[in-house]
This record gives C-alpha cells, structure tokens and sequence, in this order.
C-alpha cells in the first residue's frame, strides 16, 4: 500500500516548551492510526503540523507526495480535517457553511451540489440544515465539522477526537462511516476513548510529553497488558478459596485476582507467567475437580492498564520508543 502520510523526525518548540519531540510516523492508505497519549502528549499539535495550519520545529511531513512546507496548497488538498472542538460559523447553517467550504475547496455547479449532499447524508444532517449553527448540541456541531472534513472527499483524513460529544448511537454511525471511508483513505484518529481503537483503528500509536512510545496493531497493543491471556471464571462463592488456592500453584501462573459479584457468585482472574496461554490447563483443574462454572473467558489485554503504563512508566523515566 502506498504511504499517504510520511513524517520524519518531526519536533515542536513553544519558547522552552517541548511540544513534539521526534516524531516518525508513516501511514499507508487503508489504514486507520488511533493516536492516543494523555493530555497535553502533543497529540493536536502533531495533528496541526501536519495538516499545515503549524510550522514543525524542525522535521518533515509528506502527504500524498507533497511536502507540506514546500507545496502547502497542493498536501491541503489532499486533507480533510477535523480540529479539535469542531469550530464553525455559530451565525451560518450547515447548509450555508458547507456551501462556503465547497467554494473554499473549489468545487462548484453539480459537482458542489452532489459533494453536499453525499456528506449531509453519510453524516445524517439533513434535519438540523436550516438551524443556525450556535444553536445545535454539540454533537450536532460536531457532526457538521465532520462533514466538512470529508466534503471534497479527501485522500487522507485527520480527525481531532471525531466522537467527542456524540451520544452512543452517533457514536457508532461515525465509527461505521470511517471503517466504510478507511480502504481508499489513511485516516489519523486522535482519541481519549480506548475502545474506539478496537472499534476502528488498525493501528495506534502512543505519544507522552511529545514523545513516540509505543507502534502497533490494537492486537499488539493489548499483548502488552498485564492480563493478557488472563482466564476469568465465575464461581460460587462458597468454592472460590478452594478454587483459587487450587489454580495458584499451576505451574504457568503468576497470581489471582478475585471479586465478589452479585448472587453470591465471585469472579476469579488468573495471571499467567510472560502472558503464557493457561486456559488448557484451567479447563483441565475444572473437569478433574468437577467444579460448577458460570462463566469463562480469555482476556485479550486491558488497553487501558497498557495505557496508563506506557505513559506513566514515561513520565518517571523518559522511556523512549517501544513496539
């Protein structure tokens, strides 16, 4: 796949501030990059670098085969965004706000008319096209930033937390439309909400204090938690000491976890050793002792056990790139 997005050794400075600080990132078309980090990691900043609306440091950014200093007018084509907060003109409708973006993008007669109408229609607007802006909800708001992103339908997509707001069914119908746009697209995703990765994202990085931590597939991402392989079982409560005392000394397990539920039932997690997988030898404990099961699942990882220890383990140590 051809790479839509290519940024090297990207840097940003605000006085002594370091906002970014050596960023490398490629992003191929099909692909859908989920860019998480904490507040204030860099992650809109590195956004706005590369869509142009910042001057990097120092660095490159290439889209679609346009250096963004270079040919600025010629990478914007390229991009949709949407910032942060969604900002519009409150007096304008979605109607009349969309009309001025065409004619921005230079899109005029039926090729303006049908670009509206296939983004008014991918985002669901069509109801609120006659309200001025200042008085929609703020999911509402958002919607119509996004629509504006993918107007004149753009090769490559920068989407500044494109759910926030939205209620949950929104939510999904955003979260569809990027997975229909994603084949023919390199679409960047900033978020705070973990399960968008899963959602959509076919990759994720994590940035920290403007540095890149960690590069991979959500698969790859939840590998790294400390649950994953982690088998949780369901039991009565009157059996979970034995049942835990019993699966402790299993030759690939490195601790339990246990909690009460409701109806007198206590949910154990088991811990394997460097995340091996146990859940063969589990089911075999529970044939050979017979126990009453209620449920029993392998976990994958906890995204957000791994997010809080890349980030913080950062912070203390200034740990660099890890993948």
């Amino acid at each position: 796949m051809e790479n839509l997005i290519s940024v090297k050794g990207l840097h940003k400075h605000f006085g002594n501030l370091v906002a970014v600080d050596g960023i490398d990132l490629e992003v191929q078309q099909g692909e859908v990059l989920g860019f998480l980090g904490p507040n204030g990691a860099g992650k809109s900043t590195s956004m706005k670098m590369i869509t142009g609306y910042l001057a990097p440091t120092a660095g490159s950014i290439s889209v679609c085969g346009h250096d963004v200093a270079i040919d600025p007018i010629a990478a914007k084509t390229c991009i949709g965004y949407l910032p942060e907060g969604a900002p519009a003109y409150g007096e304008m409708t979605p109607s009349s706000f969309l009309s001025f973006v065409a004619d921005i993008r230079g899109l005029g007669g039926k090729t303006k008319t049908n670009a509206i109408a296939r983004a008014v229609e991918q985002i669901n607007l069509e109801g609120v096209m006659h309200q001025p802006i200042e008085t929609l909800s703020k999911g509402f708001k958002r919607r119509v930033g996004l629509a504006q992103a993918i107007l004149h339908d753009p090769k490559v997509l920068i989407l500044d937390e494109p759910t926030d707001g939205l209620d949950p069914n929104q939510k999904h119908e955003v979260r569809s439309l990027i997975k229909e746009m994603a084949a023919q697209k390199a679409i960047v995703i900033s978020t705070h909400i973990l399960e968008e990765v899963d959602a959509v994202c076919s990759r994720a990085v994590i940035i920290a204090k403007g540095r890149l931590l960690f590069s991979g597939t959500p698969a790859e991402f939840a590998a790294h938690s400390y649950y994953h392989n982690a088998v949780t079982l369901s039991v009565a409560s009157d059996i979970s000491a034995t049942v835990e005392k019993t699966l402790a000394v299993l030759a690939d397990v490195s601790g339990i976890e246990s909690a009460t539920t409701d109806r007198d039932m206590t949910r154990v997690t088991v811990i394997p050793k460097e995340n091996r997988s146990i859940v063969g030898s589990i089911h075999n404990c529970i044939r050979q002792h017979e126990w009453e099961v209620d449920e029993l699942f392998v976990e994958p990882g906890r995204l957000d056990e791994v997010f809080r220890t890349l980030t913080t383990k950062s912070e203390s140590t200034g740990e660099e790139t890890r993948t």
